[in-house]
């Protein structure tokens, strides 16, 4: 607590100088002050920050004890550790560079002309795998008022008007969905029903328009305004977002290639390398 409370109050809010020795040893390597408050955020309780620097020299010494481990087990290759260090750095800076020019070059807009195209082209890549419905779905306590009412509004919609329905559930029910220019998954909607154990719920949903199941506590009404089962094509407006994601991961792939592609050929212009062939 003793080291929390010195790191925490005075090095890490940097009202005093760094301590003038180490805070932690682990073999021949040591652990200090300045190490540990540059990783840390400033503007924190006292109890948070004394928290956070325990918990980062215990880490700390955890790490260099596992490395003394390693070492002193493996029989480690330095040629190849060295090698293996610098491959992953060239790889960082190429990531890290390739993300700067595809970023300062990428046009996130992606139309609905594109979309509909996209779809149209490849709707045999999207296959629902679960069944979807658009409906009208409320979870009522068996003890709420007018439940006559809202049964009839439910079951008559879109006959009755979507505000009255939206009025009720707003004051009592426990759980709704009531945007019927949505889709849902319907596992995702019955889950903790009565209706999550159906056996078949293809069957129900080619066979039923409105359905109404209760248990101890609660009425559940269910009205299906529109369905699609699973192997079916999915409608434009469920999978749109993926295709708009689709579009723009392919506009990224394109701009790696480009980029790739133009510093080679400027490279070639100005004879920046030779390649020497018997």
């Amino acid at each position: 607590m003793f080291l929390g409370f010195f790191l925490s109050c005075d090095y890490l809010n940097k009202k005093q100088g760094p301590t003038s020795g180490p805070i932690a040893r682990v073999g021949d390597n040591f652990l200090f002050g300045e190490n540990i408050a540059q990783d840390m955020p400033l503007g924190l309780s006292f109890s948070d920050s004394s928290r956070l620097v325990d918990k980062y020299v215990d880490d700390w010494v955890k790490k260099q004890l596992l490395i003394i481990k390693a070492n002193e087990e493996l029989s480690i290759n330095a040629i190849n550790i060295d090698r293996k260090v610098e491959d992953y750095r060239y790889a960082l800076i190429m990531h890290e560079f390739e993300k700067i020019y595809i970023d300062s070059h990428l046009n996130t807009q992606v139309t609905q002309e594109e979309i509909e195209s996209y779809y149209h082209e490849r709707s045999e890549n999207f296959l629902l795998k679960q069944n979807i419905v658009k409906c009208i779905f409320a979870k009522i306590p068996r003890s709420a008022p007018d439940i006559s009412q809202i049964r009839r509004n439910i079951r008559n919609f879109p006959n009755t008007e979507i505000e009255d329905i939206k009025n009720y559930c707003y004051q009592f029910a426990d759980l709704s969905f009531l945007d019927d220019s949505v889709w849902i998954d319907l596992d995702e909607l019955v889950i903790n029903t009565p209706l999550a154990t159906l056996q078949n719920k293809t069957q129900f949903l080619e066979k039923t328009v409105y359905s109404e199941t209760r248990d101890d506590s609660y009425i559940y009404l269910f009205r299906i305004v529109e369905y699609k089962i699973s192997d079916q094509v999915a409608p434009l407006e469920y999978v749109k977002e993926d295709i708009e994601n689709i579009i723009i991961n392919k506009r990224k792939l394109a701009l790696k290639k480009e980029l790739h592609e133009t510093i080679y050929e400027e490279a070639l212009k100005t004879k920046k390398f030779e390649v020497y062939r018997n």
